[in-house]
């Protein structure tokens, strides 16, 4: 186990009528940009809740809507126009990832003279960031409660990864009840990208790490139990209030403590097939993963193992570690699939085309792969067992 510091310091209130917090975490008289995405807040109620709490304060508000489910650099970039020119002093994400990844980059962006992208790919440091407050209504990346973002330069064809301790929300609202609206399909790539943040810690090289393994395998044996009770009944405040919570603690810095970070290959390889062919992100994280998996129990099979063994119940009996490892990625495989999500890049009509272009992007920044360390050649094995 590694030497750690553990700093998070977004305030999480978690539970139904929580959103009454917004009053005590808003100064009196701000001006406010609510951020969110395609309307949906308007017609499930979330817009309303959160009007009547910023007239509380006798706030100035401004809105940017249209936040897209990748979100785009020229979003940001209006985002930081309304608060150069509006002097917004807080920014309120109200939306799933996207939308706080989005509030992210316009609440560094509105901050410092240099250009969004230039903060984003880190060719200008973010000294400082506009305070962050979100509303979560969509339970999957653990923006909420993290400093880390994700965007797309649409004309580049890049997307990109970043992160700042400046970005940290101040505080987030998690009410399951937000999220009884979200369709079937969005609710399955929640779950996925959930749990691929746990999987994804999991893959470490740090020795003596017994409580914070066990501590993923939980997170991922309570995915596969809840999950499928979710997708029955997608209004269940229980299963909706499990994954919530679930999907915050696999990605707000616990996961890591006392170990290397995990292996997030698959994320960048997705990040790259999304960038040019735009599609969910759980969806691209279903495929790929499972090849990952794969393709790094054929060089050391002792991790998948024990993922086999310890949270799909794979009875390893005169097996060989191998065949215990592989049917342990068959089996995250089957029960991804099992949910609705997708098996195959074709069933996003992708085919090898861009397969190269993909590998390139995959490495716009240096460093691929920590368990196992990825090149060129790697990461188009992965793809093309994703076909």
């Amino acid at each position: 186990m590694n030497n750690f510091l553990q700093y998070n310091p977004t305030k999480l209130y978690f539970g139904e009528g929580q959103i009454k917090q917004i009053p005590n975490e808003i100064g009196q008289g701000a001006k406010v940009l609510v951020v969110y995405g395609g309307g949906s807040i308007k017609k499930n109620g979330v817009y309303e809740d959160v009007m009547q709490q910023l007239e509380k304060l006798e706030v100035v508000v401004h809105e940017l809507s249209g936040v897209e489910p990748n979100p785009r650099l020229t979003t940001v970039r209006r985002g930081v126009e309304i608060c150069k020119e509006e002097g917004i002093d807080f920014l309120l994400a109200v939306g799933g990832g996207s939308v706080i990844d989005c509030t992210k980059a316009i609440a560094a962006g509105a901050a410092s003279e240099a250009d969004a992208w230039e903060l984003i790919t880190q060719e200008v440091p973010i000294e400082k960031a506009l305070p962050i407050g979100t509303v979560l209504t969509l339970a999957a990346t653990g923006s909420e409660m993290n400093a880390v973002s994700v965007i797309t330069n649409w004309e580049t064809k890049d997307k990109l990864g970043w992160g700042s301790p400046h970005v940290y929300p101040t505080f987030s609202i998690l009410d399951p009840t937000y999220t009884f609206s979200v369709p079937e399909n969005q609710t399955v790539y929640g779950i996925v990208d959930s749990m691929s943040h746990a999987l994804e810690h999991y893959f470490h090289r740090t020795a003596n790490t017994p409580m914070i393994d066990g501590f993923i395998e939980s997170l991922l044996r309570t995915a596969i139990q809840t999950g499928p009770k979710l997708i029955d009944n997608l209004e269940s405040y229980e299963h909706r209030e499990t994954m919530m919570y679930l999907s915050t603690t696999a990605f707000n810095g616990t996961l890591m403590n006392g170990t290397d970070g995990g292996d997030w290959a698959t994320h960048r390889i997705e990040h790259a097939v999304s960038a040019i062919y735009d599609i969910p992100h759980g969806g691209g994280l279903a495929i790929l993963f499972p090849n990952w998996l794969e393709h790094v129990l054929e060089e050391d099979p002792t991790r998948v193992k024990q993922l086999a063994t310890n949270v799909f119940d794979i009875d390893a009996a005169g097996k060989t570690d191998a065949e215990v490892a592989r049917e342990g990625a068959k089996a995250l495989r089957h029960f991804w699939n099992s949910l609705g999500a997708p098996n195959t890049l074709q069933d996003y009509d992708i085919t090898d085309e861009a397969f190269n272009d993909i590998v390139e992007k995959t490495f716009i920044k240096p460093g691929v792969g920590t368990y196992k360390e990825m090149n060129r050649e790697t990461v188009l094995d992965i793809l093309c067992r994703s076909l």
